[in-house]
């Protein structure tokens, strides 16, 4: 006996797909939104879980995405695990992941080793509002930042100036580090001894020597550290300065201070892995992500600063959020090819010398 399928030649999905894109067709849509509106499967998202997974959902998933239908599956886990995951199926003939959130400097390491595919730009309109240099061919940015100082003003009452205030032995025991982005680290320690973000390794003996004077304290993640350092627990670390931005407004005894050695500039965005399951999904993903709305909501919510020129920031959020003009300067960029070549031995040594 035939099914419906073998009858009709399309299967019920298929059928209903035909009905809906017939239905944007009377209805004025275009192509785009057509292909959108067949592309009713799920969609699978890579990123940091906690707060940061939280806000993404907010600014973006929830009300771009969800609220109008799409199925979205998330895979949450730390970077160095999600980006095995994907260095693991580059080869395979379908991916399990369609869309992933990593910073700058890891979509660099991902795109070496063939494990993504290059975004086509004519699928993302609102790219066309990137700012200046945040166009590139394999990671689309969302949003930026850049590592400086952070303490609790209630323990210390100067501002500290620079990295090396964090190896001060007044502040043994009372130093926190996070073990999620402990690369930048070795970038600050670089600059203390003497190297560059294409030399970490003055970095390494700095951190050794840090660790004898203060015995830090290292946390998982940023939450944990926001609440020691809330507690008394830490009085001083290294974040970026959204982080710092962020807990103010939260009214946590936080502060931000800008180091004389200049900040770590860092952005953050997202990669379609090689043979994504969902590309058309993906697009769209990454088209409502740069949306001003978007843009907008997910600087209010973490305080880094958007990667377009179209979000309508307040004027004050925009000042609290971002760099001036002589930090901006004083900022040290990733040297992408040196860190992918040494983050596999830089986690290793991190993970003997200081983690431990």
């Amino acid at each position: 006996m035939a099914t419906k399928k073998d009858m009709w030649g399309l299967s019920r999905r298929q059928f209903l797909h035909t009905v809906a894109a017939g239905a944007a067709v009377a209805g004025g849509a275009t192509f785009r939104e057509l292909a959108w509106a067949q592309d009713s499967g799920e969609l699978v998202v890579s990123n940091w879980g906690g707060d940061w997974s939280n806000n993404v959902i907010k600014a973006l998933e929830g009300p771009a995405l969800e609220q109008k239908g799409v199925n979205i599956r998330r895979d949450l886990a730390a970077a160095p695990v999600r980006k095995a995951k994907l260095l693991a199926e580059r080869n395979l003939p379908r991916g399990t992941i369609d869309v992933a959130h990593f910073t700058d400097a890891d979509a660099y390491e991902l795109q070496i080793q063939g494990a993504l595919e290059p975004i086509d730009y004519s699928r993302v309109p609102n790219a066309a509002h990137l700012l200046p240099g945040m166009r590139s061919p394999y990671f689309v940015p969302w949003m930026y930042s850049g590592v400086e100082l952070i303490y609790n003003p209630d323990k210390i009452k100067t501002p500290p100036t620079s990295f090396k205030d964090l190896m001060n032995p007044a502040y043994a025991g009372k130093v926190g580090l996070i073990d999620q982005i402990y690369f930048n680290y070795l970038y600050a320690y670089a600059l203390v001894g003497g190297g560059s973000m294409q030399n970490v390794t003055p970095g390494l003996a700095k951190l050794l020597e840090l660790k004898r004077a203060v015995q830090p304290r290292i946390y998982p993640s940023h939450e944990q550290i926001a609440a020691a350092m809330s507690s008394g627990e830490v009085w001083i670390s290294a974040n970026y300065k959204a982080r710092a931005a962020q807990w103010t407004a939260a009214n946590l005894p936080i502060r931000g201070a800008y180091p004389s050695e200049g900040g770590i500039a860092i952005q953050f965005g997202v990669v379609i892995p090689k043979h994504a399951r969902n590309k058309e999904l993906a697009y769209r993903y990454i088209n409502e992500m740069l949306a001003p709305v978007a843009a907008r909501q997910i600087s209010t919510l973490t305080y880094y600063a958007p990667s377009t020129d179209h979000a309508g920031l307040p004027p004050d959020l925009l000042r609290e959020i971002d760099f001036t003009e002589a930090q901006r300067k004083q900022l040290h960029y990733v040297d992408y090819a040196y860190a992918a070549k040494n983050q596999p031995q830089w986690l290793e040594w991190w993970n003997k010398e200081i983690k431990v």
